[in-house]
């Protein structure tokens, strides 16, 4: 069989495939699609198909798996996008967590707020963050506790003026310091 007797006898079968597509679809213009894609998909693949098997049927399974295939692709573009004006806060943390580029504004500003603190502020507060208690830093820096604990306060302040773009306005929990 040619092609072009192929073709003619895939063309004989759109009224019967337009049916079966709008058992699918239950949608006149996405049954079209289907039809269509059906179509393109035997034409294209008509080396294929076996002479003397049954057309009808085959192009039938061709349907149903062009259907099955639009149908997940489908469900699974429906999952991570959403088609809504408005954006759930619930979605906004997907996005959110995802965009890593205003973190790395973020780290860039502490860090230069940072270089702005005299080592006498840095050092104690920077070991403070990085987890050491308040007798280690004492011990380290040869001072006494209390000035520990003020030079990190002190720091905590410069770091908070410095970064005040940040601040949410939130309040933040007040812990006791354990020593």
């Amino acid at each position: 069989m040619t092609k072009i007797e192929f073709n003619t006898l895939v063309m004989r079968q759109a009224s019967s495939l337009k049916m079966y597509a709008l058992h699918f679809t239950r949608d006149t213009d996405d049954a079209n699609d289907l039809v269509q894609d059906t179509m393109l998909k035997a034409i294209t693949y008509y080396d294929k198909f076996k002479e003397g098997t049954n057309l009808k049927g085959w192009l039938y399974t061709i349907m149903k798996n062009t259907f099955i295939n639009n149908y997940r692709r489908f469900v699974k573009v429906s999952s991570y996008v959403t088609k809504s004006d408005e954006i759930s806060s619930a979605n906004l943390i997907f996005s959110a967590t995802k965009n890593q580029g205003e973190a790395r504004f973020v780290i860039e500003d502490i860090k230069y707020a940072m270089t702005k603190l005299s080592d006498e502020y840095f050092i104690p507060f920077n070991m403070y963050f990085e987890g050491h208690k308040y007798h280690e830093i004492a011990d380290h820096l040869i001072i006494p506790i209390g000035t520990v604990k003020t030079r990190i306060h002190v720091a905590r302040k410069i770091l908070k003026k410095n970064l005040k773009p940040y601040d949410t306005g939130v309040k933040k929990p007040i812990y006791a310091e354990i020593d």
